[in-house]
């Protein structure tokens, strides 16, 4: 995967994100769902705690991964989607992620999303990925 932090563009606002993503030549692209703080019950982890549903959102993501046999650093593009967005909300999700990924945190083209709602009331995050296979 090659990412881009164009100096046309402004910087990108964390070392987590790329401005571009750009697959490899002959790359298929894999769309994965978004993925929401449920396991693999379907129960609801976390309760109302947007950190915690986000801890299970990225372990959901990275179950997925490995279920087509891919890396994080496959993704292209990652929107993660979250209720009642507040700035205080950023470290904390980011946070989930890192403790889910840690050193191979994907740097890709990356949209947060603040939303009313998701499908169910209960869900507070939900995380859909774009993946590049080569």
């Amino acid at each position: 995967m090659e990412t881009l932090n164009p100096s046309s563009l402004t910087e990108a606002s964390s070392h987590l994100i790329a401005q571009i993503a750009v697959t490899p030549p002959g790359a298929r692209l894999a769309a994965i769902s978004g993925q929401v703080g449920v396991d693999r019950a379907g129960q609801l982890v976390g309760g109302n705690d947007h950190a915690a549903q986000a801890r299970q959102c990225f372990s959901n993501v990275l179950d997925a991964l490995a279920a087509i046999k891919a890396h994080p650093d496959d993704i292209l593009q990652m929107k993660i989607y979250v209720v009642r967005h507040t700035p205080d909300l950023v470290p904390a999700i980011f946070g989930a992620g890192g403790e889910i990924f840690g050193e191979s945190w994907p740097v890709c083209a990356s949209t947060w999303i603040g939303v009313e709602a998701l499908a169910l009331p209960e869900w507070l995050v939900e995380i859909e990925v774009l993946v590049a296979l080569s």
